[in-house]
C-alpha cells in the first residue's frame, strides 16, 4: 500500500510515521527546513508511549511521487481549495483523500440522505472550489483527536491521544476504510471506522466552535477561557446552539456540554490551533468552524446569536491579519 501525506506537519507526519512504522510505503510531502531535517536525518517522534525515529521518503514535489492508494490531507481546510495541483499526480483511479480537518467537511451532504442532500456549503465550499480540487467521491472524513506539535524541524511531540476517527459520507463501512483503518492500527494508532461520523464531527466541533475564537480573540489558553465565570458562560451558550444546529439536520450527538467543557477543561493551559495560527500570523481557520455553522443554522431557520456574534468578530480579526 501507497500512502502520500500532502501537508506532513505535525498532525500529517505524526499520521506518516506511524504507517511507516507498519510497513506501509509512505511518502511525506513538506517543505522549508522540516523537509530538509526530515531528507537528511529522518522523522523523529518524541511521545509519552514511546519515542521512535522513521525513515520514510520526503519531497516537496508530488510528480515525483506519482499514484497512491491514499492521500492522507494534512492541510488546514483554508488550503483545500488551492491544493487539486498538489493532489492531482498523486491520483489514480480509486485513490481515497483522507479529510483530515476540523470543522464541517465540504462532503458533508455528499450521500446523505433528505431535503439537503447534495447541498454544498458556501462557506466551506466557495463556489465549488473545493469539491473541483477534492472531487467528494474520493474524500473519506477524519475526526483528529490527537494533539502534536513540531518541536523542532525533523522532530515531532506527540502530547496525547491517538485516534483519528474515519468513515465514508455515505455511512458504509468501505473496503478502502477498512484497509486504511488496518494499517493505522498496525502503526499504533487509533482508527475506528465509523458508520456515522458525523456524530464526532459534532462532537469536536462543539468544543473548536468557542474555544478557537475566543482564544483568538482574548489570546487565553482552554483553561483560563474555562476559569474565567462569563467566557464559560459563553462557551456554554455556543456549544448549547451548536447542538441545535445539529439537530434540525437530523444528528443528535451524545455528549452533554457540561461533559464537553469538563473535557477541554483537563487540556489546561493548551493554545488552541487558531491562537496558535495567529501567534504566527497565519489566516485562522475558522470559516468551517463558526461561519459555516451559522450558515447551516440559516438553512435551517435555527437562531443562533452568540455564534453569529463572535463569529462576526472573529472574522474581522481574520480579514486585518490577511490584509496586514
Amino acid at each position: 500500500m501507497r500512502v502520500a501525506v500532502l501537508g506532513a506537519g505535525a498532525i500529517g507526519a505524526y499520521v506518516g510515521a506511524g504507517l511507516h512504522r507498519a510497513g506501509v510505503e509512505v511518502h511525506l510531502i513538506a517543505r522549508g527546513a522540516h523537509l530538509q531535517a526530515i531528507k537528511a536525518s529522518g522523522l523523529k517522534v518524541l511521545s509519552p508511549r514511546g519515542d521512535f525515529e522513521v525513515h520514510p521518503y520526503a519531497t516537496d514535489n508530488p510528480e515525483e511521487v506519482g499514484p497512491v492508494d491514499h492521500v492522507f490531507l494534512g492541510l488546514k481546510a483554508n488550503q483545500y481549495a488551492a491544493a487539486g495541483p498538489m493532489v492531482k499526480p498523486l491520483l489514480h483511479d480509486t485513490t481515497t483523500l483522507i479529510t483530515a480537518q476540523n470543522g464541517i467537511p465540504y462532503w458533508y451532504f455528499h450521500g446523505l440522505p433528505g431535503p439537503y442532500e447534495g447541498h454544498r456549503i458556501e462557506s466551506v465550499d466557495p463556489g465549488g472550489a473545493v469539491s473541483k480540487a477534492l472531487p467528494v467521491h474520493r474524500a473519506v472524513g477524519c475526526v483528529v483527536y490527537a494533539a502534536t506539535e513540531i518541536e523542532q524541524p525533523g522532530v515531532i511531540r506527540h502530547l496525547e491521544g491517538t485516534r483519528f476517527s474515519i468513515g465514508e459520507p455515505d455511512g458504509s463501512m468501505s473496503v478502502r476504510c477498512k484497509e486504511f483503518s488496518d494499517a493505522m492500527i498496525a502503526g499504533g494508532l487509533k482508527c475506528p471506522v465509523e458508520a456515522d461520523l458525523r456524530n464526532d464531527i459534532w462532537i469536536k466541533l462543539m468544543g473548536n466552535i468557542a474555544f478557537n475564537p475566543i482564544s483568538a480573540l482574548s489570546r487565553a489558553t482552554m483553561a483560563s477561557i474555562c476559569r474565567h465565570d462569563e467566557t464559560r458562560e459563553l462557551v456554554v451558550r455556543m456549544m448549547t446552539e451548536t447542538l441545535e444546529v445539529a439537530a434540525s439536520l437530523g444528528c443528535h450527538p451524545k455528549m452533554s456540554v457540561e461533559r464537553r467543557l469538563a473535557g477541554a477543561e483537563k487540556a489546561g493551559e493548551h493554545k488552541t490551533s487558531t491562537l496558535q495560527d495567529l501567534e504566527k500570523g497565519k489566516p485562522l481557520e475558522l470559516d468551517v468552524i463558526i461561519k459555516a455553522v451559522v450558515e447551516l443554522a440559516d438553512l435551517t431557520g435555527v437562531k443562533v446569536p452568540t455564534l453569529r456574534t463572535i463569529g462576526a468578530v472573529a472574522d474581522l480579526l481574520n480579514e486585518q491579519l490577511t490584509a496586514a
